[in-house]
């Protein structure tokens, strides 16, 4: 049987409003009647209503996580499924559930259908376009970015620094002594693909390498079979001997590339050096393991899930590029010319 706050109060001799204030603990009432209300409740296994605690307090504790992306793995993706199990876990220790979905069209579909559960906010992970944002902001629910970024003033974000991991990145191969780097670039509509590109391609300059369009492949998405692709199309001027190192923007493709070039019988890292960018679990797994800049996922997510309980409960955020810097991490893939 399902019991209503008013039998309860009538059970306890007490008023709705009483039986309300123990239910959500708010304001005061006296240990005695606060026990014998938890009595009762406790015998009779109630569980308030959701939807009418919702209606009573304006709030739902349930926030709303949108991935916008086209390719799979999305929720298992070794790099998205790390912030979103720091959302989750965060998200629990503020008394949050989490409603996730994914949208590969990059429309206001996902969005759409967040509000109509009435999250009391909105994380929005990876690219999506403009028009998603101009959605929101017409319905007044607090929401910020993470692994994105908008030109709309006002929107937090909370980002990798990839162009400095990029910069990093070069500056690491040249110091090890190569000179003719091969580079596989991700989709660079993508915010961190193409900043991850565009740091490693001004420090290569800065060192004085100045790389002919043969050197940079553009990748239709930035799976492990995409950097497979990538290398054996490639793979002439690799037999050729004409690249002593590989470079890409991130740690999946990184993986396919080096699969193909082990396949091929090119030792690694002797012949050739390998490097990615993220610091999946794989990337350490791996043999040999794979050098590569660490982005700090988890801290990314929980950060991102704190900031929005500050909006939340409508608490100054300073900041609106929340940045995390990346860190160079050594291993097997990579050595000397």
């Amino acid at each position: 049987m399902d019991y209503t706050i008013k039998q309860i109060a009538q059970m306890a001799g007490v008023s709705k409003s009483t039986v309300s204030r123990v239910i959500s603990g708010n304001g005061y009432t006296s240990p005695e009647v606060r026990g014998k209300v938890l009595q009762i409740i406790e015998e009779l296994q109630y569980k308030p209503n959701a939807v009418a605690r919702a209606m009573v307090s304006q709030r739902t504790n349930n926030i709303g996580v949108i991935i916008y992306r086209r390719d799979y793995p999305i929720v298992s993706h070794p790099f998205y499924g790390k912030i979103l199990d720091a959302i989750i876990k965060t998200a629990a220790s503020l008394n949050y559930s989490i409603i996730v979905t994914t949208d590969y069209d990059l429309s206001v579909r996902a969005a759409d259908f967040m509000l109509e559960k009435r999250v009391d906010g909105l994380i929005l992970i990876s690219r999506f376009h403009q028009n998603v944002i101009d959605y929101i902001k017409h319905f007044n629910v607090p929401y910020l970015m993470v692994n994105g970024s908008t030109d709309v003033e006002g929107v937090i974000h909370v980002v990798n620094q990839d162009e400095a991991g990029g910069r990093q990145a070069a500056s690491y191969l040249c110091g090890l002594g190569h000179r003719r780097i091969f580079t596989i670039a991700g989709p660079q509509t993508h915010r961190s693909h193409y900043l991850r590109l565009k740091g490693f391609s001004e420090q290569r300059e800065a060192e004085g390498l100045h790389p002919d369009s043969q050197s940079i492949t553009y990748a239709d998405s930035s799976t492990f079979d995409e950097g497979y692709r990538m290398m054996q199309d490639n793979w002439p001027l690799f037999a050729a001997g004409q690249y002593t190192a590989v470079f890409a923007t991130n740690d999946t493709l990184a993986l396919g590339a080096m699969k193909f070039l082990i396949e091929h019988s090119v030792r690694v890292p002797d012949e050739v050096s390998v490097m990615g960018f993220d610091d999946v679990d794989h990337a350490s797994m791996y043999f040999p393991s794979l050098t590569t800049v660490a982005v700090e996922k988890e801290e990314m997510g929980k950060k991102a899930m704190i900031v929005l309980d500050k909006l939340i409960r409508q608490e100054p955020v300073m900041q609106q590029a929340i940045e995390f810097e990346p860190k160079l991490v050594l291993r097997k893939s990579t050595s000397s010319k």
